[in-house]
Protein backbone atom coordinates (compact mmCIF):
# COMPACT_ATOMS: atom_id res chain seq x y z
CA UNK A 1 0.00 0.00 0.00
CA UNK A 2 1.31 3.49 -0.84
CA UNK A 3 -1.43 5.76 0.23
CA UNK A 4 -0.07 7.39 3.29
CA UNK A 5 -3.87 7.17 5.09
CA UNK A 6 -3.81 3.32 4.06
CA UNK A 7 -0.45 2.52 5.51
CA UNK A 8 -0.92 4.58 8.96
CA UNK A 9 -4.66 2.95 9.01
CA UNK A 10 -2.85 -1.01 8.47
CA UNK A 11 -0.42 0.02 10.78
CA UNK A 12 -2.89 0.60 13.34
CA UNK A 13 -5.09 -2.03 12.97
CA UNK A 14 -1.91 -4.90 13.14
CA UNK A 15 -1.08 -2.55 16.55
CA UNK A 16 -4.72 -3.30 17.84
CA UNK A 17 -4.96 -6.84 16.86
CA UNK A 18 -1.03 -7.49 18.66
CA UNK A 19 -2.22 -5.51 21.74
CA UNK A 20 -5.73 -7.50 21.92
CA UNK A 21 -4.48 -10.79 20.82
CA UNK A 22 -8.06 -11.55 19.39
CA UNK A 23 -10.24 -9.88 16.24
CA UNK A 24 -11.45 -6.57 18.10
CA UNK A 25 -15.00 -4.95 17.15
CA UNK A 26 -13.34 -1.98 15.26
CA UNK A 27 -10.88 -4.93 12.46
CA UNK A 28 -13.87 -5.35 10.53
CA UNK A 29 -14.61 -1.24 9.97
CA UNK A 30 -11.04 -0.69 9.65
CA UNK A 31 -10.75 -3.72 6.92
CA UNK A 32 -13.45 -1.97 5.26
CA UNK A 33 -11.96 1.57 5.18
CA UNK A 34 -8.79 -0.27 3.89
CA UNK A 35 -10.40 -1.68 0.74
CA UNK A 36 -11.08 1.48 -1.33
CA UNK A 37 -7.12 2.72 -0.81
CA UNK A 38 -6.43 -1.39 -2.53
CA UNK A 39 -9.04 -0.53 -5.64
CA UNK A 40 -7.83 2.93 -6.24
CA UNK A 41 -4.31 1.79 -6.17
CA UNK A 42 -5.24 -1.02 -9.04
CA UNK A 43 -3.99 -3.70 -6.62
CA UNK A 44 -7.41 -6.15 -7.15
CA UNK A 45 -5.68 -9.24 -4.98
CA UNK A 46 -5.12 -7.20 -2.21
CA UNK A 47 -8.43 -5.24 -2.33
CA UNK A 48 -10.21 -9.29 -2.69
CA UNK A 49 -7.84 -10.05 0.88
CA UNK A 50 -9.98 -7.27 2.95
CA UNK A 51 -13.16 -8.07 1.71
CA UNK A 52 -12.48 -11.77 2.14
CA UNK A 53 -11.60 -11.00 5.35
CA UNK A 54 -14.05 -8.50 6.66
CA UNK A 55 -16.89 -10.60 5.02
CA UNK A 56 -15.27 -13.89 6.57
CA UNK A 57 -15.60 -12.32 9.97
CA UNK A 58 -18.67 -10.78 9.41
CA UNK A 59 -20.57 -13.96 8.81
CA UNK A 60 -17.94 -16.37 11.39
CA UNK A 61 -17.54 -13.73 14.30
CA UNK A 62 -13.86 -15.10 14.12
CA UNK A 63 -10.95 -15.68 11.60
CA UNK A 64 -10.29 -19.35 11.28
CA UNK A 65 -8.26 -18.95 7.81
CA UNK A 66 -4.66 -20.76 8.93
CA UNK A 67 -1.38 -19.25 8.08
CA UNK A 68 -0.39 -20.89 4.66
CA UNK A 69 1.87 -23.70 5.66
CA UNK A 70 5.10 -24.47 3.99
CA UNK A 71 5.33 -27.51 1.48
CA UNK A 72 7.35 -29.95 3.54
CA UNK A 73 11.08 -30.73 1.59
CA UNK A 74 10.91 -33.77 -0.20
CA UNK A 75 13.49 -35.22 2.13
CA UNK A 76 11.92 -34.64 5.14
CA UNK A 77 10.97 -37.50 6.53
CA UNK A 78 10.10 -36.58 10.01
CA UNK A 79 6.84 -35.33 11.00
CA UNK A 80 6.68 -32.12 12.97
CA UNK A 81 4.77 -32.40 15.80
CA UNK A 82 4.83 -28.46 16.33
CA UNK A 83 3.37 -27.81 13.17
CA UNK A 84 -0.07 -26.99 14.06
CA UNK A 85 -2.23 -24.35 12.23
CA UNK A 86 -2.22 -20.99 13.70
CA UNK A 87 -5.41 -19.18 13.29
CA UNK A 88 -7.31 -16.03 14.81
CA UNK A 89 -5.99 -12.56 15.13
CA UNK A 90 -1.99 -13.89 14.59
CA UNK A 91 -3.13 -14.95 11.27
CA UNK A 92 -4.77 -11.85 10.07
CA UNK A 93 -1.78 -10.27 11.57
CA UNK A 94 0.04 -12.46 9.40
CA UNK A 95 -2.18 -11.67 6.50
CA UNK A 96 -1.77 -7.76 6.69
CA UNK A 97 2.02 -7.55 7.29
CA UNK A 98 2.02 -9.67 4.10
CA UNK A 99 -0.15 -6.73 2.22
CA UNK A 100 1.86 -4.22 4.09
CA UNK A 101 5.21 -5.67 2.23
CA UNK A 102 2.83 -6.96 -1.15
CA UNK A 103 5.77 -5.13 -3.17
CA UNK A 104 7.37 -8.75 -2.70
CA UNK A 105 6.18 -11.39 -5.39
CA UNK A 106 6.83 -14.36 -2.26
CA UNK A 107 3.94 -12.34 -0.07
CA UNK A 108 1.38 -11.59 -3.42
CA UNK A 109 1.57 -15.61 -3.94
CA UNK A 110 0.79 -15.73 0.21
CA UNK A 111 -2.28 -13.01 -0.12
CA UNK A 112 -3.19 -15.66 -2.92
CA UNK A 113 -3.22 -18.54 -0.96
CA UNK A 114 -5.16 -16.87 1.82
CA UNK A 115 -8.40 -15.40 -0.54
CA UNK A 116 -7.90 -18.87 -1.91
CA UNK A 117 -8.65 -20.60 1.40
CA UNK A 118 -10.87 -18.02 2.20
CA UNK A 119 -13.32 -19.26 -0.77
CA UNK A 120 -12.80 -22.78 0.08
CA UNK A 121 -13.86 -22.20 3.18
CA UNK A 122 -17.22 -20.61 2.01
CA UNK A 123 -18.42 -23.36 0.30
Amino acid sequence: MENKKAVKLLNKLIKDLEEANFITETAVDDLKALRPYAVEEKRPVIAKSFRLAYEHIEENEVFVIPIPQDEPLEDETEVDDTNELITGAESLIYLLNLIKNAHLDVNMEEIREYNRKFEAFAE
